[in-house]
């Protein structure tokens, strides 16, 4: 085997495969960077057993200037062997497999050989039909992505709630996370499909996926198994495993009614969340408190710890009905939810004080939905 190729080229597959390989699996072989090279191109493969990535660069590319003089395949060691490319002192390089599995790379003066392994001892990459298959418009899944996944538990007590729940249902695709403490829900309308799913997806996979749906990405294609998802982004294959088991029935935790509701600017009020949060940061609860007076027309945000101080400050909104209420609530997960809802305008809705309380763009708020459970400090 022996190919030559432009490295920033090679850097940039090898950094979208790289996000599939960890240093601490179990299985030996899968610290390694799998290369595969033909007449067609160079294939890049990294896995971690949950998330696999395979990457193609095509020779016909003339971005990458790939040659290949001899096909074969190899296993390097992923991490040494990127740094090792990262530092080469020239825009291109040569890797030449000899005798023995050694890798020799050479770029101008310098000369590294590493030993490699087997590319017989990797494990096969499931092969997934295109028998239920769809198209997504990549910006959109992007946001999706966003918008869900900062629900997730990181908690491995409860398996099924690290994951995002996606149901796509008579041209209608829902994403749904929680972590029992608060929801995030987004639905988008899909034309023309009708092809019916019903999955749970790692969020740690989602996560690593929507960083490689940069701004040149178009369009992304999901093809579902058993137990297994692959997305295809142009020359790209991002496989993940499925976790099993039944997720939650979340349509119940969503309330249909609210009896106070409180139209902000979503970054006015992450920025009054923020202020508060300096102090309740301090204090042993981290809750903040917001009380609604309805006939003054006020509502204030209130931070406090014992040790160092208080914080009260009114807050702007665009719009108050309903009838007062004293709710108290984590502000980490007050940031998060707002962060979610970027530079919009919002609804919050709450129904009790000690009831989950609701978060929807007031543009759209039939489309994306967040649910924050109040915190009980009495």
């Amino acid at each position: 085997m022996k190919f030559s190729i432009n490295r920033s080229s090679f850097l940039k597959t090898f950094g979208d495969v790289s996000r599939a390989i960890s240093s601490k699996t179990t299985i030996p072989v899968l610290t390694g960077l799998k290369m595969v090279a033909t007449t067609a191109g160079l294939t890049l493969t990294g896995s971690d057993a949950d998330i696999s990535i395979e990457a193609m660069i095509p020779e016909d590319s003339e971005d990458n200037t790939l040659t290949v003089e001899e096909p074969g395949a190899i296993i390097l060691p992923a991490r040494f062997f990127g740094e090792i490319v990262k530092r080469l002192p020239e825009d291109n390089m040569t890797v030449a497999i000899g005798e023995n599995l050694q890798a020799t790379i050479t770029s101008g003066a310098s000369e590294f050989t590493i030993n490699g392994l087997d590319a017989a001892t990797y494990p096969q990459l499931p092969e997934i039909s295109s028998d239920r298959s769809l198209k997504l418009n990549a910006d959109i899944f992007h946001q999706i992505i966003g918008q869900t996944v900062i629900a997730v538990s990181t908690q491995e007590s409860r398996p099924i709630l690290t994951g995002v729940h996606i149901s796509i249902q008579n041209g209608t695709l829902v994403a749904v996370a929680t972590d029992s403490h608060r929801l995030a829900q987004r639905s988008i309308d899909l034309e023309g499909v009708n092809t019916d799913a019903d999955f749970i997806i790692p969020g740690r996979s989602l996560t690593e996926l929507g960083r490689m749906l940069t701004d040149d990405v178009a369009e992304v294609e999901l093809r579902i198994a058993d137990n297994q998802v692959l997305f295809t982004i142009g020359q790209t294959a991002f496989y993940s495993r499925l976790l099993d088991g039944n997720y939650p029935d979340t349509t119940r935790l969503i309330p249909t009614t609210s009896n106070t509701r409180i139209e902000f600017s979503a970054p006015a009020l992450l920025a009054a969340i923020n202020r508060a949060s300096l102090l309740s940061h301090e204090g042993r609860n981290n809750v903040v408190r917001l009380n609604i007076e309805v006939g003054a027309g006020r509502a204030t945000l209130f931070g406090n710890s014992p040790e160092i101080g208080n914080v009260e400050e009114q807050l702007s909104f665009n719009k108050l009905e309903g009838d007062d209420l004293e709710i108290s609530f984590n502000p980490d997960y007050m940031k998060v939810a707002l962060q979610g809802l970027g530079q919009s305008t919002i609804e919050v809705a709450f129904t009790a004080p000690l009831r989950p309380f609701t978060l929807v763009p007031s543009e759209d708020k039939e489309h994306y939905i967040q649910l924050i459970t109040p915190v009980r400090t009495f």
